[in-house]
């Protein structure tokens, strides 16, 4: 009879369960960076962000009141950021969903109806519209090599950024007709419940074709679809 494997100690650490409690890389970046920011206002002691978070689980588990207080003043610090228009409802509401994910990994037993009650609402809807093709031009002209890549695939597929972090090149194969490739087949979100299929247009085959070829040529590995979000970029505005 085969013995159950008992989890060791240190993966029990509330910041290892608060990580792998998400699944993408970007929204694992994501709520990282806001309990960063929440451990830097409350001067949580430690050096890494690993150890502030452990030092707040410390204390919050024998004092919840304690966290209770430095989450709401964290809160209320930036309902009043809402208020003066520096950030939106949403941000304040992403925020709080990535305090409390950490809090619920590391056990700390918060009252969380005290601190959403009076929370600005965020909108269900984003202020997006689709690109003119003006706009995608000046998108391309962008100068790096991978833009053309992003924006044929994105605009073609109609994938949502997040959906680069799942995808392999396995999960594209071309399409032809004649010999001649017409579109692209791609799986997205592949292995997950939300899995679906797309397609692309040849241009944008040809583009991660390109890609992938300068990739193995550098001596990459070409396993993932591997193209960074240079559109996140500072030095890069998005035309509006």
């Amino acid at each position: 009879m085969r013995k159950t494997k008992v989890p060791e100690v240190s993966r029990l650490d509330p910041w290892i369960l608060f990580v792998n409690a998400m699944r993408a890389p970007m929204t694992r970046d994501r709520y990282q960076t806001r309990v960063a920011k929440f451990f830097n206002f409350i001067g949580i002691p430690g050096k890494t962000l690993e150890q502030k978070a452990r030092n707040f689980a410390k204390k919050g588990k024998i004092d919840t009141d304690w966290a209770l207080s430095k989450i709401l003043k964290f809160v209320y610090y930036q309902r009043e950021r809402v208020e003066k228009k520096e950030i939106s409802g949403a941000t304040v509401i992403n925020y709080t969903k990535s305090i409390k994910l950490f809090c619920e990994m590391a056990d700390i037993p918060i009252t969380w109806k005290k601190i959403t009650r009076g929370l600005p609402r965020g909108k269900k809807y984003a202020d997006d519209r689709i690109p003119t093709l003006e706009e995608l031009k000046q998108l391309v002209d962008y100068p790096d090599r991978r833009i053309k890549a992003i924006v044929y695939t994105m605009a073609s597929s109609g994938i949502r950024v997040g959906a680069w972090d799942y995808l392999r090149w396995s999960h594209l194969r071309p399409i032809e007709k004649n010999g001649e490739v017409i579109a692209g087949k791609m799986i997205v979100y592949a292995g997950e419940d939300d899995e679906y299929f797309t397609f692309i247009s040849p241009s944008a085959w040809s583009e991660l074709s390109s890609w992938r070829q300068y990739r193995e040529a550098s001596g990459a590995s070409c396993l993932r679809v591997s193209i960074p979000r240079i559109i996140n970029s500072p030095s890069y505005v998005i035309p509006k």
